[in-house]
């Protein structure tokens, strides 16, 4: 087959990363296997000491996995990938694996709650700072780097108010800190990009070092897997991640990693699909008594209209929206829908509605929630691939419950 670097992306999505046995299987096999063998003790040795290739033990990479990876690294435009066992590993391999006691990392503080957790709670005991600023404020980035800052991290869109970052301007001022003397040393950026998807924004192509995903997100989009990736350049892959993954041990499975890279062929038409949902129904519920605001980055009411069509090709999966009455009429809400469920997971196949302030940004305190704009009110919608007339007529239903509950305004 023809380099797939010289397809387009949704071709690549089927055809890359495709390693048929000796059978010519149309699937690719699962290799489940924890151990490889060679045909001689020499040959053991040489891959022991990299100068031979070829896979060793799962823990250190696996033939099912790293067709995953090259997959992904091609959708990503990315020199190399490495699968993890959870969007939680990658996250945290992709700063554990090189900072060190004494650096200084800036963050968006409109972050997932586990993120938060890793940046105030776990970094700090390796001696590692951490500074959270407002990530829209761009003079904010600035005026946090201090000689020992060594990284950016954020989110954009974030979860779940779907605030934007400026990943080429932040990228900028990362560069610009090294040029001016600001910072001792080049200051990386790190994205999660798990809202954007692949397919709707490439944190790489725009300025950034790394990026991190949730794969049990829009990757498998099944609720079927866990699984998560960093992607990144060949230097930092290599150099530094990989001996980290090897040692701590954030393997994916094969048989995982073989469903995400089964997934992958439908992507593009499954976020295509969950797109087209969300902003179909951001429009419909802009309109609607019962809802206090609505936030879609392709919607032109949110705040960083501007900037999302810019940077993101989409508007997202994900559509956050605040209603009247606060935790009561978000929680009368959730009772009174039918067909679309209630669970913590998103970019799934079934469209599901989340209440931020009880579940993923539970252990926040209610003054970082307040901080971030996580009202009590605040419900989270991850479009599924339903006929998004259903979808409607199902939100409708929450909305008239809420409606019998609360005097509209």
């Amino acid at each position: 087959m023809k380099d797939p670097r010289g397809y387009r992306s949704a071709t690549q999505a089927v055809r890359g990363g495709q390693r048929r046995g000796p059978h010519g299987e149309a699937s690719e096999p699962i290799f489940t296997t924890s151990a490889f063998v060679y045909d001689s003790p020499e040959s053991a040795e040489a891959r022991f000491a990299g100068d031979e290739p070829g896979f060793m033990y799962s823990r250190y990479g696996n033939p099912t996995v790293r067709a995953f990876e090259e997959r992904l690294a091609l959708l990503e435009h990315a020199d190399e990938c490495r699968a993890t066992a959870s969007g939680m590993a990658a996250v945290s391999a992709s700063m554990l694996s090189w900072l060190a006691a004494g650096d200084h990392v800036v963050a968006s503080r409109a972050l997932f709650g586990s993120c938060r957790y890793i940046l105030e709670w776990v970094l700090p005991r390796f001696g590692i700072e951490t500074t959270l600023i407002n990530g829209a404020d761009l003079d904010r980035w600035k005026a946090s780097i201090r000689p020992n800052t060594v990284a950016f991290f954020f989110e954009s869109p974030s979860n779940p108010l779907l605030e934007l970052v400026d990943i080429a301007a932040v990228a900028e001022i990362a560069r610009d800190a090294q040029r001016t003397n600001r910072s001792k040393q080049a200051i990386r950026v790190l994205v999660d990009n798990v809202f954007a998807t692949p397919l709707l924004q490439r944190p790489l192509e725009l300025g950034a070092d790394v990026v991190v995903y949730s794969a049990t997100k829009h990757i498998d989009g099944q609720g079927r897997v866990l699984g998560g990736a960093l992607l990144g350049s060949k230097s930092f892959i290599e150099e530094e991640l990989q001996p980290y993954l090897r040692i701590t041990g954030p393997s994916l499975c094969p048989f995982y990693s073989w469903v995400l890279h089964k997934a992958l062929e439908t992507i593009h038409l499954r976020v295509g699909h969950q797109c087209d949902s969300a902003e179909g129904i951001s429009h419909w519920m802009s309109e609607q008594a019962e809802v206090n605001r609505v936030l879609y980055p392709h919607h032109s009411s949110h705040p960083q209209y501007d900037l999302a069509q810019r940077q993101m090709a989409r508007g997202s999966t994900i559509v956050s929206f605040e209603l009247d009455g606060g935790r009561d009429a978000a929680f009368e809400f959730q009772r009174a829908l039918r067909l679309i469920d209630i669970s913590n997971n998103l970019g799934d196949s079934r469209s599901i509605v989340t209440h931020p302030a009880t579940t993923t940004h539970s252990k926040l305190s209610v003054e970082a929630r307040a901080e971030l704009g996580i009202c009590e009110g605040l419900v989270r919608l991850s479009g599924g691939l339903e006929d998004v007339s259903d979808l409607i007529e199902d939100l409708s239903r929450g909305l008239a419950a809420v409606s019998g509950m609360v005097e509209v305004r």
